[in-house]
């Protein structure tokens, strides 16, 4: 098992946003969380690298309890986030929002993390000087990913990668995360877009007001009536 949360609670304030989760991400998966707004999936991957402290329960990753790490200590292990609305550096290049997702690497190692996120993102390269806030919305997400994985991560937290994206997009954004894990990097996806979400993880949990549900082969879950009215238009 690569990363594991066991009873997970997390507070804002007097708010239990997540009341003891529980999942798993095993080596080579996309394993995805859906569910609504406020459901508490950001919560989820704030807290795993170590944005957010959790009250109780335990993260582990690769056999080491990481819930204490502080979080660059966690990006230099081997997890990395692309967090919602991307959050790129918008006066800085292109070039410049990866080299700054770099930063624990060598050049060396910078290098070579320039080489494949250029293969992932052929855009990218063609605008590497341009300023990241000059991006349209989908290359801006292309640029938050790739940020993410210039740390050559092991586990990649995706947090609604295809919000505000047109149809288009969405879907090459996710032929990209499919890449991304063939060449051997984990992914934890967070997702409104369930059906997309399905269509590419392994297996997914649902998460409904900070408790975990429901859970299963993505396949399985495409198939559930609950999860076909709740989250996939009631198709």
């Amino acid at each position: 098992m690569l990363l594991e949360v066991k009873d997970l609670n997390v507070f804002y304030g007097a708010i239990h946003a997540l009341q003891g989760i529980n999942f798993h991400l095993d080596q080579g998966e996309i394993v995805t969380l859906i569910g609504a707004n406020g459901a508490g999936k950001s919560t989820t991957l704030n807290t795993i690298s170590g944005l957010l402290r959790a009250r109780s329960g335990k993260i582990i990753y690769k056999d080491k309890d990481i819930t204490l790490t502080p979080a660059e200590e966690i990006v230099r292990m081997g997890i990395s986030q692309s967090p919602e609305g991307r959050k790129i550096f918008a006066t800085l290049t292109v070039l410049e929002n990866l080299e700054m997702g770099g930063y624990l690497k060598t050049k060396e190692e910078i290098d070579k993390g320039l080489i494949r996120v250029f293969h992932s993102f052929p855009r990218l390269k063609e605008r590497q000087n341009q300023l990241g806030g000059t991006l349209s919305g989908g290359e801006q997400q292309m640029l938050a990913m790739g940020r993410a994985l210039m740390s050559q991560p092991a586990v990649l937290l995706l947090d609604e990668p295809s919000m505000g994206l047109s149809p288009i997009l969405v879907e090459e954004i996710f032929n990209i995360i499919q890449e991304i894990n063939s060449q051997g990097t984990s992914i934890l996806l967070v997702e409104q877009n369930a059906q997309m979400a399905l269509s590419v993880a392994h297996r997914g949990y649902v998460i409904e007001t900070g408790c975990i549900t429901m859970e299963g082969k993505s396949i399985d879950l495409l198939n559930n009536p609950q999860v076909i009215e709740s989250y996939l238009g009631g198709h």
